[in-house]
Formats: structure tokens, C-alpha cells, sequence
């Protein structure tokens, strides 16, 4: 990993800032139930704190982000690339960030000058100063990419000149900005914004397509959706101030904040000796039966991914140690090990408390309590079917079982007994309607910390900081991405598409299964391309209208797209996954792809049982 080489104390100033702001995520949700539970009372403006802090945690994470180099990207195009011609798409790739975040921060400035007023407040602190996190943000990221460790001398010369780009870039944003500060702005403004929005509307198609092409060779993905929805709206006379807005709306809606707080109760599992110990309890359940082990590998896979969601963390933190199990005690050979462990990388994403199931209920405005319901069958089916794999495997190569030893049980359970506990306490606490989904995530980090400093004692007090930080490159750039593509989703639905979109299907496919066929072709295709968070974005506003034109279940169209989605994290040639699978095990991705091919095949049966039988979504509800 490269790294930005800023001053040793300015980096520590933003670790412990960016620490402290994810602690009270958490912390202050939490003292909202006990203060409700004991004195009947809550805390005061406890869920707009709570909302803000994932703003400023967003791009605060982004910044730190940025200073790591680690903002998701697709590297397909730039990993064939070598010597000056990768230089080169680097330094336009820099350039093109550099631009865009910065016409990012200056129309950021203009939505916090136009939309709230100086007297209005989010408990104590004034609304403008919540929000000058954004531009801010966005300014310092735009710097970032101009100082990157990974260009040349010169090419961060050029660089730097995307900044002034950028305002250019920002053009009506700056005359609003002009028109907000000062009496009298100059004419020439108004008629440079004219002249803007006329070459815009002449070349915003072509510029969409280079910024599309350019994701493929390593343009970070939230410039990739953002950029696209801002020149789309240039090429429309559109308000620009619409991009920022549409995205303090995202980060500050009242169930986004479950998003880092489940992510963090993973990373606190996955820095301790979680892992160990669930490994330990589901080998001795289940190492007596052929294949045991395999089964017991998927479990705790699940188990990690249903707190992580897609972000890798379940290959990159537990795949070595899986591995070896698997393959020095369990007899497996490196080949299916490494298939099994890849495809596992996200197979419990339609388990309850999963983030992706979360922002699809947001976004597709339907109850998340029915879509963690809904999911349970259908997640079920997809960890029974890579556990068969392994039991066939196991009894085809006569693999050797472990002798079943109830005290080895009692005693793993033990030790794995709070870690088990967990998704319990989740369930009980939000499907009682005890704790709102916001209120459960803090409840899953609180208990996290209590279970791994306090019981277990893996992680030390002094050890804290270092394991919310490991947190923070996932959380910020996951929810910049969000921010990012909420204005190409607002103009997805502004321009109608949806609506062409289903006139369009309406008038040429009459067919419910010949919908359903092209859906999950269309939904592997975005799985591959896509990180899931985004595609939630943009492509469930695209698919809901299509859902209700043949009568399908919102609830059930919902579980297609995330196990469609899951799939595509497996799926050749770009599947995330398969990146991360090749950068654990150290191997060559055309080994991996081989290694993962009959897995694939094994799930997509298991994404089409899904998609066609109706029941498996909606048996529980």
C-alpha cells in the first residue's frame, strides 16, 4: 500500500480525530437506550448528533482515504498497463479526481450558503458549520490525489493543476457562492455560466464516457458516480448545489448511521480471537460428519460477512487462517480451499444484520425488518449449497473426520459462547422493538467491545484506537460512495429513465420468466462491475417500477438483486472478490478463476432457486 507522506503529527491528529468521531457513533445512541430505559428521558437532539457524525465521519474517513490511497477502484484496465503508459493513465486519473473533488467543494459551498440559514441548528452546534465538513472534505481530498505518493515529481506537478480545473469545472457554483457573499458580482459571471452550460450541453455525453471507460482503469468509484451525475447535470442546466445536497440527505438520513456501526462491531470481531474460537466450535460440531470442516469454514465466513458486508474484510482477515486449517489439518487440497474460501467471501450478505439489506430498505423505501426475514431462507440455501460442495469433496477424496468429542463441544462453546451470542442479542433487541436498527448497531459495538476487551481481553485499552482506525478506510469509503451516488440516482429518476425504461420492457417482453432471465444477467453483469453499496444506488431505482409492472414482491425483487449481487463478487473476469482472493493467496487470477469456476456454477443454481421460487423469500412472511 502506498502512502501519502504527510507529517507524522498531522496524520495522528486526524487517526485520533477520526477515532473519537466513531466512538461517540456509537457511544451516544447507546446512552440514548440506557438514558430512555432508566429515566424514561432520552438524550437531547441524540438522532441528528448521531446523523452529523456520519457525515463528518464520511469524509473525514475520506480524507484519511485518500491519504492511504485506498478509495475502491477497479484496476482491471491499469494491471495490464506498464511503464510510461501506466504513469500516463495515472496522472489523468489524479488529474480527473482532483477536478472533480474539487468542483465537489466548491458547489458543496455554495449548498451550505444557500440551504441553511446562519441560525439554524442541529441541537447546539449551526447547521452550516455541520455541514462545512463536505467542502471541506472534498477540498483536502482533491489535494490528496494531487500529492499522491504513487505519481512522479512531474506528474504531481500536472496534477495540481486539476484543482484549478476544477473551479473552472465549478463554474455556476462559484458564481453562487459569489452571489451569497458579496452585494454586487460582476456580469461576466452570469455570462461565463451561460457560456459553461452551452459547452456542457454540446459535450457532456462524450466526457460521461471517458469517466466510464476511466473506472475500469483505476479511477476511484465515488469520482466515477459522482463526476458522471455532474456533468450530466452541467449538460442539463441543472443545479449543481443538487450533487452536495442530494448527498448530506443520503448521509444524514435517520438509519444510514447503522452502516459504520455494524461494520465496526465486524472489525472488532475480525481484530480479536473471534475467529479462533467459531472456528474451533463449529469444527468440533461439526468435524465428525464428511466434510465438517468445509461447513464449519462457510459458517464462520457467514458469520463475518453478515457484519462486514461485501468489503473483503472476511477473506483478507480470516482467509489465511482458514486456509491452513483446511488445508494442513482438514486434508483439503490448495486448489478447493481456495474456491471455497473465495466464493465464501460474501455469503452471508442476506443474513440479518447485513448492510447491503439495510440500504436497500432505504432506498427502496420497504420495511428492513421484512427484507432480514425474507433473506433467511434464501441465505440459508446459499451456505447449504457450498456446505454440500464440501461434503462431496470431503467424501470423494476420503478426507479423514474428526472423531465427535461432546466435551470438545461444551468447552469450544464456551469459549465462542459470546461471540454466538451476538446475533441473538441483535435479533431480540430490534425485532422486539426495543431498539430502533440505528440503536441495535451501537448495541452490536458496545456488546463487541465489552465481549473482546473485557471477557476475553484480545484487545488492550491501548490497542483501541488502532482497531476503530482499521475501520475507517471501509466506512469512509464505502459512504462516500453513497454520498456520491446519490445525485446520479436523483438524476436517474429526475430524467425519467425509469419510467422509459418500464414503457420500454412493457412494450417488447410479455414474459415474467424472460424478465426474470434478463434481470440476472443484467444484476451479475453490475455484481462484477459494481461495489454493491453503489449499485444499490443506482440501479434499484431502475429495477423497482420493472419489479411492480410483472407483479413481483418488492420484498422478493430485493432478494434477487442481493443475491444476484453476491454472485457477481465471483464473477470472471473483474469480480471483486477474485482480486482479493488472488492478493491473500498470493496466486495469479487465472488460478483463482479456475479454482472458483465450480463453485460459481453451484451458487448461480442456487440464485436462480431463488429468483423463480418465490417461497424461499417470502415462506416466512
Amino acid at each position: 500500500m502506498v502512502q501519502e507522506q504527510t507529517k507524522p503529527l498531522l496524520r495522528k491528529v486526524e487517526d485520533l480525530f477520526a477515532a473519537v468521531l466513531i466512538f461517540l457513533l456509537a457511544l451516544i445512541p447507546f446512552m440514548e437506550i440506557f438514558l430512555r430505559t432508566v429515566f424514561k428521558k432520552g438524550l437531547p437532539a441524540s438522532d441528528e448528533y448521531t446523523t452529523h457524525l456520519v457525515l463528518w465521519i464520511t469524509f473525514v474517513g475520506g480524507i484519511i482515504t485518500s491519504r492511504e490511497e485506498r478509495h475502491l477502484s477497479i484496476t482491471v484496465g491499469l494491471d495490464l498497463l506498464k511503464g510510461k503508459a501506466k504513469e500516463f493513465v495515472r496522472i489523468v486519473n489524479a488529474f480527473t479526481a482532483s477536478s472533480i473533488s474539487t468542483a465537489f467543494a466548491v458547489s458543496g459551498i455554495a449548498m451550505v450558503l444557500m440551504a441553511f440559514d446562519p441560525g439554524q441548528k442541529a441541537g447546539i452546534f449551526p447547521l452550516r458549520f455541520l455541514s462545512a465538513i463536505m467542502p471541506i472534505g472534498y477540498l483536502i481530498i482533491a489535494y490528496r490525489f494531487s500529492n499522491s505518493a504513487s505519481l512522479s515529481k512531474k506528474g504531481r506537478i500536472i496534477v495540481r493543476f486539476g484543482m484549478l480545473f476544477g473551479i473552472v469545472l465549478a463554474m455556476p457554483s462559484l458564481t453562487n457562492v459569489l452571489y451569497a457573499l458579496l452585494p454586487d458580482v460582476p456580469p461576466v459571471f452570469d455570462i461565463l455560466t451561460d457560456f459553461y452550460y452551452t459547452i456542457f450541453q454540446t459535450v457532456h455525453v462524450p466526457v460521461v464516457l471517458i469517466i466510464a471507460a476511466a473506472a475500469l482503469f483505476g479511477l476511484p468509484l465515488f469520482i466515477v458516480l459522482g463526476g458522471i451525475a455532474y456533468i450530466l447535470f452541467a449538460g442539463a442546466y441543472g443545479s449543481l448545489e443538487l450533487i452536495p445536497n442530494e448527498a448530506y440527505s443520503m448521509l444524514t438520513g435517520k438509519t444510514i448511521a447503522a452502516i459504520p456501526m455494524f461494520t465496526l462491531a465486524g472489525f472488532i470481531l475480525s481484530e480479536s480471537k473471534a475467529g479462533e474460537r467459531l472456528i474451533g466450535f463449529f469444527r468440533s460440531m461439526f468435524g465428525w460428519v464428511p466434510g465438517g470442516m468445509a461447513v464449519a469454514a462457510v459458517l464462520v465466513s457467514a458469520f463475518f460477512t453478515t457484519f462486514t458486508g461485501a468489503s473483503g474484510v472476511t477473506i483478507l482477515a480470516l482467509g489465511g487462517l482458514l486456509s491452513y486449517i483446511l488445508m494442513e489439518k482438514g486434508g483439503y487440497g490448495k486448489k478447493f480451499v481456495h474456491g471455497l474460501l473465495t466464493s465464501s467471501g460474501s455469503i452471508g450478505l442476506l443474513f440479518p444484520p447485513s448492510l447491503p439489506i439495510i440500504l436497500y430498505g432505504v432506498v427502496a423505501q420497504i420495511s428492513i425488518k421484512s427484507m432480514f426475514v425474507g433473506g433467511i431462507i434464501p441465505g440459508v440455501l446459499m451456505v447449504i449449497a457450498l456446505s454440500v460442495f464440501g461434503v462431496v469433496a470431503a467424501m470423494r477424496n476420503k478426507i479423514p473426520r474428526i472423531p465427535l468429542k461432546i466435551g470438545e463441544i461444551v468447552r469450544s462453546f464456551k469459549d465462542s459462547f459470546w461471540e454466538i451470542l451476538l446475533p441473538f442479542i441483535i435479533m431480540y433487541f430490534y425485532f422486539g422493538g426495543i431498539t430502533t436498527i440505528v440503536e441495535t448497531g451501537a448495541v452490536a459495538v458496545i456488546y463487541s467491545l465489552f465481549a473482546e476487551m473485557v471477557i476475553h481481553r484480545d484487545i488492550k485499552f491501548a490497542d483501541l484506537g488502532k482497531v476503530l482506525l482499521k475501520s475507517i478506510p471501509i466506512v469512509g469509503g464505502v459512504l462516500i460512495i453513497l454520498a456520491s451516488s446519490r445525485g446520479l440516482s436523483y438524476f436517474v429518476v429526475d430524467a425519467e429513465i425509469p419510467v422509459k425504461l418500464t414503457a420500454f420492457v412493457e412494450a417488447h417482453i410479455h414474459s415474467k420468466y424472460v424478465f426474470l432471465i434478463l434481470l440476472n444477467l443484467a444484476l451479475l453483469a453490475t455484481g462484477m462491475l459494481m461495489d454493491i453499496f453503489s449499485a444499490i444506488m443506482v440501479v434499484v431505482p431502475l429495477i423497482l417500477p420493472l419489479g411492480k409492472l410483472f407483479g413481483i414482491d418488492p420484498v422478493h425483487l430485493g432478494i434477487i438483486f442481493l443475491a444476484n449481487m453476491e454472485l457477481g463478487y465471483l464473477t470472471p473476469p473483474v469480480g471483486l472478490n477474485l482480486f482479493l482472493a488472488a492478493y491473500r493467496f498470493e496466486e495469479p487470477m487465472t488460478s483463482i478463476y479456475k479454482t472458483v469456476v465450480p463453485f460459481f456454477i453451484l451458487l448461480l443454481v442456487a440464485v436462480l432457486l431463488i429468483t423463480y421460487v418465490p417461497w424461499f423469500s417470502l415462506g416466512f412472511l
